[in-house]
């Protein structure tokens, strides 16, 4: 069986309606009014709701963080490139290319910034990298639940691919020499971070229009992969803010 837990992600779950429920199983001990918005959603779309113990919780979500909310699910449903694509929400396109994200932790806040930052989408490879578990969607907050996520079996040929669509890419990168803000980004583009202390591949570096990276001006060489992502990705939100908004006339 697939299992979501946590009261935001299972929510937002209820919300996005990607996913069949069987069943939401919450604590009998708990009462309190974010429980309580759990099982009014579950009734109002016809999910069975049951009363368990927390033992009984614990060991469904193999950890005690469900918060007391653990949900029977279909598995995740990936989008196609073409999806994510297409799912443009502004006037530029903005996707998060992921090359070999292996931490669920770092999934899930890179998808949770990735959707309050406006991306279109994210794209992670199928293999050597991790996929949306039940940890990356309790993690984000369920924002895998809303944001098009494709899965691809080459990120390297899938980088060309969007090239091929007319769509920038900027690679994150200690190595850069431009910084990350002095880039403009009003413009089609796809932002791609690399591994957890490997970065991004030799060969999908080479493939990059731009390769930014973020000035480091203490002792520590670089940033964790999802915060290096929220800096990123809320300096595009400020350039296309700043751009869209009236210019006051003289």
């Amino acid at each position: 069986m697939n299992i979501i837990y946590g009261i935001n992600a299972v929510a937002e779950a209820l919300k996005a309606r990607g996913r069949a429920f069987e069943w939401v199983g919450v604590a009998k001990e708990r009462h309190d009014l974010r429980l309580q918005r759990v099982i009014d959603e579950c009734r109002k779309n016809g999910v069975a709701v049951r009363f368990l113990g927390r033992p009984e919780l614990d060991r469904m979500a193999g950890n005690n963080a469900h918060q007391g909310v653990v949900a029977v699910t279909s598995a995740k449903q990936y989008n196609d490139l073409d999806d994510v694509i297409a799912a443009k929400r502004g006037q530029y396109s903005l996707l998060v290319v992921l090359d070999g994200i292996e931490d669920p932790h770092n999934l899930g806040a890179i998808l949770r910034t990735a959707d309050a930052a406006g991306a279109d989408g994210v794209v992670i490879p199928e293999r050597r990298a991790v996929g949306v578990t039940p940890t990356v969607t309790k993690a984000s907050a369920g924002a895998s639940e809303h944001l098009p996520i494709a899965k691809v079996t080459n990120i390297a040929r899938t980088v060309e691919e969007l090239k091929d669509r007319n769509l920038w890419i900027v690679g994150l990168d200690e190595r850069g020499t431009q910084t990350y803000d002095s880039l403009d980004y009003n413009m089609d583009c796809a932002i791609v971070l690399g591994a957890e202390g490997k970065g991004v591949h030799d060969l999908v570096r080479k493939k990059c229009d731009f390769l930014v990276s973020i000035p480091m001006l203490g002792k520590v060489p670089s940033l964790n992969v999802s915060v290096a992502a929220a800096v990123v990705l809320y300096e595009i939100v400020r350039q296309r803010r700043k751009k869209a908004e009236p210019q006051d006339s003289k």
